[in-house]
C-alpha cells in the first residue's frame, strides 16, 4: 500500500512536471506491490510506466524490476527512509576542495553514458569522512537533489539484527532494490557495519555481515550511488576503503566559510555592524551544524527582546553558550 509520502510525492511531482520523480515513485509502488504479493497489480503499474516512458531499454529494465523485485522476500521498507531533496550545490558552504569533489561526482554521474561509451565507468561509490556537523549528510541531499533523484536514507538501527543471517539478508534486500531502482542510498555512520575486522570487540556475526557488504560494495551493476559517511574513519575496516571511488573529507570551516554560513541561514534577517573578526573567533573549532544552531539563537535573542537588528555581541553570546555545551558534553 501507498505510504502518506509516496501519495504526496506523486501529486507534486504531477503538478510540478517532474517526470523523473513521478517516474521513481510510481517504480516504488510497483516494487512494493511485486512484494506483498501483487503481481498482476505490479505488472499493471509496470505497464502503465512502460507506456509513459517509451523505448525497448525501459521496458527490458522494468521487466528485470518485476523478475528481481517479486524474488525478494524482504520489503525495504522499513529499512530505509524515502525523500526527494531539491537542495543545490550552490547552497553548501564547503571548502573549495570538497565543493571541487562533489562537482566532478555530479559531472561524471550526468555524463555516464558518455564515459560508457569510451568503456569508462563514473564514479559511484562514495565515502564521506569528517567530524559530526561537518556537512556530510547535506551533501548527499544537494546530491540527490542535483540529478534529481530519490535518496534513500538506510536506517541502520533496524538493519542491524542480533540474530545469525539476518543483517546480512536485509543488506542484499537494500542493494538488490539499488539494482533496479537508481537512486542516492546513503548509509550514515557506515562503521556500525564495517568495523575493523582485528577490533577487540568483534564477533563472528558481524565478521559476516562486513564480508556481505564488502562483497555487495563490488557488484557494479547498478546505476545508483552509493554513499557511506562516517565521523571515525580509523575504525573501519581497511578493505572498506578499496571498494570507494572517491573519499571526500571534510573539515571545520575558515574564517570566510563561518562569514557564509551565518548569513546563508540569517539571510532574511537585519545585522547591525558585525565585527566579524570577532565572531570567526569565537566559532573556532565549532562544525558548521553548531554555528548555524548558535546563528538561529541569535535571532531567537533579537526577537524575544523586541529587537529588530542582530548585533556582535548577540552572535558571540550565542556561540560561546553553543561551545559551552559541546564542551561540557564532549570533554
Amino acid at each position: 500500500m501507498a505510504t502518506q509520502e509516496q501519495i504526496r510525492a506523486l501529486l507534486e511531482s504531477h503538478a510540478e512536471g517532474d517526470d523523473k520523480r513521478f517516474t521513481a515513485v510510481a517504480l516504488q509502488l510497483a516494487a512494493q506491490a511485486a512484494r506483498n504479493g501483487q503481481s498482476r497489480f505490479a505488472g499493471e503499474l509496470k505497464h502503465l510506466i512502460d507506456s509513459m516512458r517509451g523505448g525497448v531499454k525501459n521496458n527490458l529494465r522494468t521487466a528485470t524490476i518485476a523478475s528481481d523485485v517479486q524474488s525478494s522476500s524482504d520489503s525495504i521498507s522499513g529499512y530505509v527512509s524515502v525523500s526527494f531533496p531539491n537542495a543545490k550545490l550552490s547552497e553548501l558552504v564547503l571548502s573549495d576542495q570538497v565543493k571541487g569533489s562533489v562537482r566532478r561526482l555530479l559531472l561524471e554521474q550526468r555524463q555516464r553514458d558518455n564515459l560508457k561509451l569510451r568503456g569508462l565507468r563514473p564514479d559511484s561509490h562514495v565515502l564521506l569522512v569528517g567530524p559530526p556537523g561537518t556537512g556530510k549528510t547535506s551533501t548527499a541531499r544537494v546530491i540527490a537533489g542535483e540529478l534529481d533523484l530519490p535518496l534513500y536514507t538506510v536506517r541502520l538501527e533496524t538493519v542491524i539484527s542480533k540474530y545469525m543471517g539476518e543483517t546480512a539478508a536485509k543488506l542484499k534486500a537494500i542493494f538488490d532494490f539499488a539494482a533496479i531502482s537508481r537512486g542516492v542510498y546513503f548509509f550514515d555512520e557506515v562503521d556500525a557495519l564495517a568495523v575493523k575486522r582485528t577490533a577487540e570487540n568483534d564477533v563472528g556475526e558481524m565478521r559476516r555481515v562486513l564480508s556481505s557488504f564488502l562483497q555487495f560494495m563490488e557488484e557494479e551493476a547498478t546505476e545508483s550511488i552509493i554513499l557511506a559517511a562516517t565521523n571515525n574513519p580509523q575504525l573501519l575496516d581497511l578493505a572498506l576503503f578499496r571498494r570507494f571511488d572517491l573519499i571526500i573529507e571534510y573539515g571545520l570551516p575558515d574564517s570566510q566559510g563561518v562569514k557564509l554560513l551565518i548569513q546563508n541561514r540569517l539571510a532574511n534577517a537585519s545585522f547591525s555592524r558585525i565585527a566579524w573578526s570577532k565572531i570567526c573567533e569565537d566559532a573556532v573549532n565549532l562544525s558548521p551544524a553548531e554555528i548555524c544552531l548558535a546563528a538561529e539563537d541569535a535571532a531567537k535573542d533579537v526577537i524575544l527582546s523586541g529587537r529588530e537588528k542582530i548585533t556582535t555581541k548577540d552572535l558571540s553570546s550565542a556561540l560561546a553558550r553553543r561551545r559551552s555545551i559541546m564542551t561540557r558534553y564532549t570533554e
